[in-house]
């Protein structure tokens, strides 16, 4: 157990080293090349020279709208999103070398990329571009038929493996795994229902395991579910939003419906998802100006700004800042940041981020250099909120806060809004600092008045009467138990380094509840 905890922190550690984007590219770029290998020994539908020239075709259409798009609009170009919307349609569509197939090809590649903008709100998409690109192909192919189709031939054994390691790490890295094993219980079950209905009304007998087996190892449902189902732009913000969204594809994907000469099938059943999707919760990039800076403390600065659109969201939830910049590394130009402030203190909101020290041998990335560089009165967007951190609804429940570092910042807010709203709660916070240099937000924790432990190095000065510092106390589970006795009472939240999670967590366990908010740094 301790070793596959250790090699968990470790992959989830250098996932979150690299941009969503560059993960999922990675991830599908790896598997064209396994694909390619497999094709040579005819594992795979397609043949090597079908598979270049189509990829060919989608890379150069893909990229080619949208850069003509972006330089029209005035974004940045992203060149990692147009070549997973390449990918992933190379695996969707029927690769071919001949004319109109090729057409067809790049007709779906470039209506994908358009859709981007188009089929658009507020410089957000709606739906997966490589399902509308597909869908549209399709549906050309009605009339004609020489264009090609979706064909989904990833859906084959051969790949059944590759793809769920692969898988894997994009789901890791978008931390969407039980959102898409959710998917995945709904669409293979109705599937094996459809197969079985189907057989026994044909007089056929039935080896429901065998079935199973079949359906899982090949159908596209593992590759639709990790590469397209899980792309957080086109999914709602919250977790029972996500479920439900996912049930939904699951059935319909599960049980293609006919609709005339074309089915209700995968690519279709999942726009019908990001529909619902966009219906729970409409996106928008919303407008925001930096009004000033602040340190915190030595290492941690707080950017304040100015909200120009409507924002909603719950304290504990995170949301996604973008910083255009030229020549940025692997982690792209998005990162995610706690919400410091509360619903309650809008138009302003506050976010905090740690900066590296010259001591720190640990390289600053370009995102933080672009941060570093944005004046006050220089606008920027917000391209999300997501996050499920919240506190339960019912006041009478207590609860244990467990704060690392920068991890404090979601419970500043939740803190911030159960003052203003005049709640009361029984909650304990307990505090992981350095040092008590680098104790954050200390005036908005004692205005708070809740009990605080904290551990620091050394002792921090002028503590308020219900501040306790754990002198000689390792935080370590058992540490967290000698402070916190009636932990099994409580409903426990802590937000730190996941390596911090998996050493709390024979004390976590003994909690009512657990709710986690890991993260990597950036």
């Amino acid at each position: 157990m301790t070793s596959l905890t250790s090699l968990w922190n470790r992959v989830f550690a250098l996932l979150g080293r690299v941009s969503m984007y560059r993960v999922v590219y990675v991830a599908l770029a790896t598997l064209a090349v396994i694909a390619f290998a497999l094709s040579f020994f005819d594992l795979v539908g397609p043949d090597p020279l079908e598979l270049i020239v189509t990829l060919a075709v989608l890379s150069i259409v893909c990229g080619g709208v949208d850069a003509t798009a972006q330089r029209i609009l005035h974004l940045p170009w992203r060149i990692e999103s147009s070549l997973i919307t390449a990918h992933i349609l190379l695996f969707v569509l029927r690769p071919t070398i001949e004319v109109a197939g090729l057409a067809g090809i790049a007709i779906a590649g470039a209506a994908a990329s358009l859709s981007k903008y188009v089929l658009a709100w507020r410089g957000r998409h709606i739906f997966n571009p490589a399902a509308v690109g597909a869908t549209v192909l399709t549906l050309l192919s009605i009339a004609w038929p020489d264009l090609g189709a979706s064909s989904w031939w990833v859906g084959t054994p051969a790949l059944a493996g590759p793809v769920i390691v692969l898988g894997l790490a994009v789901l890791w890295r978008t931390e969407k795994l039980r959102v898409v094993a959710v998917f995945l219980v709904a669409a293979v079950a109705i599937a094996v229902l459809r197969t079985a209905a189907q057989s026994q009304a044909a007089g056929l007998d039935v080896d429901a395991m065998a079935v199973f087996w079949q359906i899982l190892w090949s159908s596209p449902f593992l590759f639709l579910g990790a590469f397209m189902l899980s792309e957080p732009l086109t999914l709602p913000p919250r977790r029972w939003q996500q479920f439900t969204v996912a049930g939904i594809v699951g059935v319909l994907a599960g049980w293609p419906i006919p609709l005339g000469e074309i089915s209700l099938g995968q690519e279709r059943a999942l726009l019908i998802g990001n529909a619902i999707a966009f219906a729970f919760a409409v996106r928008t990039a919303v407008r925001l100006t930096l009004a000033s800076r602040a340190d915190r403390t030595p290492t941690v600065r707080e950017l304040t700004f100015r909200v120009h659109d409507r924002l909603s969201f719950v304290p504990g939830q995170y949301l996604e800042l973008e910083v255009p910049h030229a020549h940025p590394d692997a982690r792209g130009t998005r990162r995610e940041f706690s919400i410091a402030s509360a619903p309650d203190d809008l138009p302003e909101l506050r976010v905090a981020f740690k900066e590296n020290t010259a001591a720190s041998a640990k390289p600053q990335s370009s995102y933080k250099k672009a941060l570093a560089q944005v004046a006050e009165g220089q606008r920027l967007a917000i391209t999300g909120v997501w996050g499920d951190f919240v506190l339960p609804k019912r006041a009478a429940a207590p609860l244990l806060m467990v704060a690392a570092g920068i991890g404090v910042t979601p419970f500043v807010s939740q803190l911030r809004h159960v003052r203003a709203a005049g709640e009361e709660r029984d909650i304990i916070l307990v505090y992981v600092a350095s040092d008590a240099s680098e104790l954050a937000y200390r005036e908005d924790i004692e205005a708070s008045g809740i009990p605080v432990i904290v551990f620091t190095r050394d002792r921090p000065a002028d503590l308020p009467a219900n501040w306790m510092w754990a002198r000689g106390v390792r935080l370590d589970a058992e540490g967290l138990m000698r402070v916190v006795p009636d932990i099994a009472s409580r409903h426990a939240y802590i937000s730190g380094p996941a390596g911090l999670i998996a050493d709390l967590s024979p004390a976590l366990e003994r909690a009512r509840s657990i709710t986690t908010d890991a993260f990597s740094g950036y």
